[in-house]
């Protein structure tokens, strides 16, 4: 631990005692000497203000209870694994939507990069370490504040939403429970009034977007989980059908390790192949991320699902013949 970190394990380690702390129970915890920890007990008392006595009856160090409220570290304070990964977090947001939230973000940024260059002898925050890699990502639109707003304020939304698969635009009003990111896009899961039912929106197609003075209709986090959370993918529903699919041993290196969802079932088989076995309900979503493996995989059932994937490879042959 460095000087910043153990000062902030220090205060943990006081206010979460019920009893004076020993010094011996301090060296241990803080990996430190005798003096180190003479000094940093000083060093709060003296430029912290922390109401840090010592018990002489149980032997033991304890924040001063008599003091009214119980001590807290002034101002915006971190050990440095926290505020790397804090660091970390605000790369993503960044990477997800470039700009969104710079303004609120950057004066959280100065703060956190000057804390980090007292703690870090370079003083160059993680942030500049991370590299992320977008791929088909699309623009969540000039409407995101807006339906942020109404998700946070629970009000309704006055939607003119293109559809891509009829090449059509409509007008609904929407009530709205969730937003999503997935993918490196941005979706609203809504319980949309003109269909009553829930329905996933995602938010580069949405046009136009008011929000109205009208009370969201609230939907229970136990229908919204069924509904958004059962079937594979972006596509929500219920899953009535079960995907069996097998792998190649090579490409199963790979697939071994990754999650198509929470409640998969796996297995190899005798011959080094992998077996997965997942619930889906609109299959489109499943057949593309099946295709994008070619020869590598096989699916045994459903038969419906496997002659949708024959259909697609001759469709795609047909094309280079």
């Amino acid at each position: 631990m460095d000087r910043f970190d153990r000062i902030f394990e220090l205060n943990r380690i006081l206010l979460s005692a019920r009893y004076p702390v020993s010094r011996q129970r301090l060296e241990q915890e803080l990996e430190c000497s005798r003096a180190t920890v003479k000094r940093l007990i000083e060093e709060m008392r003296l430029f912290l203000n922390a109401p840090i006595i010592y018990d002489r009856k149980l032997n033991g160090y304890c924040y001063d209870r008599n003091e009214g409220e119980m001590y807290e570290l002034p101002g915006l304070w971190f050990n440095a694994s926290e505020l790397q990964a804090l660091l970390a977090v605000q790369q993503l947001l960044e990477g997800m939507q470039p700009g969104l939230l710079d303004s609120h973000l950057q004066p959280l940024r100065r703060k956190i990069d000057a804390l980090l260059s007292r703690q870090q002898r370079n003083g160059e925050p993680i942030s500049r370490r991370i590299r992320l890699v977008h791929a088909a990502a699309r623009p969540a639109g000039p409407h995101f504040t807006l339906i942020v707003g109404a998700l946070a304020g629970r009000y309704r939304l006055n939607l003119s939403y293109y559809n891509r698969s009829s090449d059509s635009v409509s007008e609904r009003v929407v009530s709205p429970q969730h937003l999503t990111h997935y993918r490196d896009n941005w979706y609203l899961d809504a319980w949309c009034h003109l269909r009553k039912g829930l329905r996933t929106f995602a938010l580069d197609a949405i046009r136009e977007a008011e929000q109205l003075d009208l009370p969201a209709r609230e939907v229970s986090e136990a229908v919204l989980e069924k509904h958004f959370t059962v079937a594979y993918g972006i596509f929500s529903g219920k899953a009535e059908n079960l995907a069996r699919v097998r792998f190649t041993p090579q490409r199963a290196r790979w697939v071994a390790t990754e999650t198509w969802h929470p409640k998969q079932q796996t297995r190899w088989l005798e011959d080094g192949r992998y077996e997965l076995t997942l619930p889906y309900g609109n299959p489109a979503e499943l057949l593309m991320d099946l295709l994008k493996y070619g020869p590598d995989v096989e699916v045994i059932s459903p038969f419906g699902l496997r002659q949708a994937i024959q259909e697609r490879l001759q469709s795609a042959l047909d094309i280079y013949r």
